[in-house]
């Protein structure tokens, strides 16, 4: 089982950037979707076993915008121009001077400009579940709905936003997801970021776009509609482009596998021979909701009737698996991934 090796890079305005490594081999860097929490994200199953397939092979690097996840505060304007200068502050900090990227959702376009501005950092380029201009995201009706809704009520748009980019998950993870994506960033970034995500307009830069591309998009997108993904294939010269079924945007959810491996077909690695299983178990999910309701370890193996000692050695075996440093990490990964009854 991979475990998070998180690392900080600096922006020229002094705010840090956190970023995690998983695996070992040439870097594959991806540049995310619209939020993340490198903690948070970790500790949802389907996310974690999408991310450790990709880490076999490569060293993944992953990291939180500005603003978002275990990432400083930032409350300056959302542009292309701060997209770039983050990959370059985090690719500087682990001293990757040439990479293969994955871009998915708002990363793609994000993706596609790096490889165009810096043709000479990029091996392979992927880009999954993107667009070319974020005119073909929806029409305007729509997305100020959307965006009054996140600034309004963020509890109920990150639901809502969920179940679009989501409808494969069972209500669990599109619990879990919801939750930590509100956990990751404000309302007020959400909106910038969504906002940026709309404006974004990469199609004059792609003809410069010298990688070799493979683009994937799944049919059934709802959130990025399939036209999108094909208009930035045929937009890159030479890019492969793979329809995959399925209605979920993001990519470590519904047939996951079949992402994978496109992935890893088109980076060269081997096929991998199975899953690894990162669910809790029984007992240590009861251990987590107990230390959610904020039971010291005495506390919790008097309600469970085993030794303190058990009930250190719980807490220990579910930090590891989780890839969590603390207790009150574990505390709010339950919140965040459990519904309330």
């Amino acid at each position: 089982m991979a475990a998070q090796r998180f690392g900080t890079a600096e922006l020229a305005s002094g705010e840090r950037v956190a970023y995690a490594l998983t695996g070992s081999g040439p870097y594959l860097l991806v540049v995310p979707g619209w939020l993340s929490h490198l903690e948070l994200g970790w500790a949802i199953p389907a996310e974690r076993m999408f991310h450790e397939a990709l880490s076999s092979g490569r060293t993944l690097v992953r990291y939180d915008r500005p603003g978002c996840g275990l990432s400083d505060p930032y409350d300056g304007p959302r542009t292309m121009a701060l997209e770039l200068e983050t990959i370059v502050a985090v690719t500087e900090a682990i001293g990757a001077s040439k990479f293969d990227i994955l871009g998915f959702s708002l990363g793609a376009p994000v993706a596609a400009q790096w490889a165009a501005d810096r043709p000479e950092t990029v091996s392979k380029l992927v880009l999954y579940g993107g667009w070319t201009t974020g005119e073909s995201i929806g029409d305007e009706d729509s997305k100020r709905l959307i965006l009054d809704l996140l600034a309004t009520h963020w509890g109920l748009g990150s639901d809502l936003l969920t179940n679009l980019f989501a409808p494969d998950a069972d209500a669990g993870t599109r619990h879990g997801i919801a939750g930590y994506q509100r956990a990751a960033s404000s309302a007020e970034t959400a909106v910038a970021l969504l906002t940026l995500a709309y404006d974004l307009d990469v199609h004059p830069s792609l003809a410069r776009v010298k990688a070799l591309t493979l683009v994937l998009h799944r049919a059934g997108d709802r959130a990025a509609p399939l036209d999108g993904g094909r208009e930035l294939a045929d937009a890159i010269a030479g890019a492969q482009f793979v329809e995959l079924e399925g209605r979920s945007h993001l990519p470590a959810i519904g047939d996951a596998q079949a992402v994978v491996a496109e992935v890893r077909r088109f980076l060269g690695l081997p096929k991998l021979r199975r899953d690894v299983p990162t669910g809790l178990t029984a007992r240590q999910t009861e251990v987590a909701a107990l230390v959610a309701e904020g039971l010291t370890n005495r506390e919790l193996a008097d309600r469970l009737h085993i030794t303190e000692r058990s009930a250190e050695s719980h807490l220990e075996r579910i930090r590891l698996r989780l890839g969590f440093r603390s207790r009150s990490q574990v505390a709010a990964w339950y919140v965040a991934t459990n519904p309330p009854n």
